[in-house]
């Protein structure tokens, strides 16, 4: 047996530095239309578009060691966009507000017409948005899992 699931329900982003990062991510998540649903000193959680997204302090242990996406445990958080259009905004309203930007607007390999932005927020968590028309990788014209040459290439760091 298996289901079929109906994607992500909320993922919890631990902070170096909350107080850095919670503005930024007060206007990052409202410009993408999500509502607050809590607000503290150690946890912000909004939701919206059918995605729940939070960050949360790290503990006093933890909060000299910066972020690497390349330690065991989340490498980057990607938002999905409903057009080309968005994510280009998207990444005009990160700059405005102090992200670093990665990798510029741009087309990529991960699927036929993938386009994104890469930032990171001020304690360097990496972020994207992308938009990806029609099914994507999950038309049925695409065979999966994807050539062995883009599957070598993708998993480049």
């Amino acid at each position: 047996m298996s289901i079929d699931i109906n994607g992500i329900a909320h993922v919890y982003v631990t902070v170096q530095d909350f107080a850095r990062c919670r503005p930024f991510y007060g206007k990052l998540l409202a410009f993408l239309k999500m509502e607050c649903l809590v607000d503290t000193p150690q946890l912000y959680y909004c939701v919206g578009g059918r995605t729940g997204f939070a960050i949360r302090a790290a503990a006093a242990g933890y909060r000299e060691i910066a972020f690497d996406q390349y330690r065991a445990g989340l490498h980057h958080v990607c938002f999905r966009a409903r057009s080309r259009e968005d994510v280009d905004a998207l990444a005009a309203h990160v700059l405005d507000i102090g992200a670093k930007v990665i990798k510029p607007p741009a087309e990529d390999d991960w699927a036929q017409g993938y386009y994104s932005v890469l930032f990171e927020d001020p304690c360097g968590t990496r972020l994207e948005a992308n938009y990806v028309p029609g099914k994507g990788n999950l038309d049925a014209a695409v065979d999966l899992p994807l050539p062995t040459r883009m599957q070598r290439l993708l998993s480049e760091p």
